[in-house]
């Protein structure tokens, strides 16, 4: 394997195929359930490995390899994957307790909140490069890409709008995200590193 990025995108892709290839099974053991619909510390890993369906799999693990090779020629592949894993459980915690007061208990799937963290990594390290949304083709700073995502995603999590996409996850990654940048820098929430 040539890098972490590919080992991800490998990975993900092949669990995704076999929880299709079985029906959906693995979800009731891997998705990520509310604390009182059948959760299992293991899943604030396994829900990113599993996709909801063909597309949410191809938009995912084309945003892992846009912005996770990139960060990777950076940082190396271990630090690309401790960033990738703290955003994805960032993510999954902050699923968690918004989805702790749902009246019926749904599952969480899907990379997303690893690759909004991958973005907001991105943007900050890549602040100036030219990003391009999809719908309308609108050329923008990544910077400004990742605001408009961030602020898009707190807009739909609050109104609810749109239900079985799990915008607070998507937030939670790109908080997870920030994090680990502040821990490797010795920024505030965390001491100085020695």
């Amino acid at each position: 394997m040539k890098s972490m990025t590919q080992l991800l995108l490998l990975v993900t892709t092949a669990a995704s195929m076999l929880a299709f290839a079985a029906g959906g099974a693995p979800f009731a053991w891997f998705a990520l359930w509310p604390l009182a619909g059948g959760f299992a510390p293991w899943q604030l890993l396994t829900y990113a490995l599993l996709h909801g369906g063909l597309l949410h799999l191809a938009f995912n693990m084309y945003g892992l390899w846009m912005f996770g090779s990139e960060l990777e020629r950076l940082w190396g592949p271990r630090r690309l994957l401790q960033y990738y894993v703290v955003s994805v459980l960032v993510a999954g915690l902050v699923q968690l307790v918004v989805a702790s007061d749902a009246p019926v208990p749904y599952p969480t799937v899907g990379a997303s909140g690893g690759l909004f963290g991958l973005l907001l990594g991105y943007a900050m390290l890549f602040p100036h490069r030219r990003l391009m949304l999809l719908f309308p083709p609108i050329p923008m700073p990544a910077w400004l890409f990742a605001v408009v995502f961030g602020l898009l995603e707190l807009t739909l999590g609050f109104s609810a709008t749109q239900s079985g996409i799990a915008h607070f996850a998507h937030v939670g990654g790109m908080l997870g995200g920030w994090l680990m940048l502040r821990y490797w820098r010795g920024q505030p929430p965390f001491g100085r590193r020695r």
